[in-house]
């Protein structure tokens, strides 16, 4: 893995997690926070979706809204666990 594709994956998961924080709650969760919640947005998706024989497709924007989606179940979980 060179360092673009290291980069590539750091801003999708930027996006990722910043879309999903505006969704969820309104607000993002700064830059750290967002990269973390995109890339574990990502890992969930990713094991979620072939299981469910959902594809969304390739590329970058196929990469952020699949990310996204993952974000947002990331954060609406963590939020059904804090209510309880």
């Amino acid at each position: 893995m060179g360092i673009e594709s290291i980069v590539v994956f750091l801003i999708v998961g930027a996006i990722a997690g910043w879309l999903a924080g505006l969704i969820v709650s309104g607000f993002g969760f700064g830059l750290i926070g967002n990269i973390v919640v995109g890339i574990v947005g990502a890992f969930i998706a990713g094991a979620l979706f072939p299981y469910l024989g959902i594809s969304i497709g390739s590329g970058i924007l196929a990469a952020i809204i699949h990310s996204t989606i993952g974000a947002i179940i990331l954060l609406m979980l963590i939020r059904i666990v804090k209510s309880a």
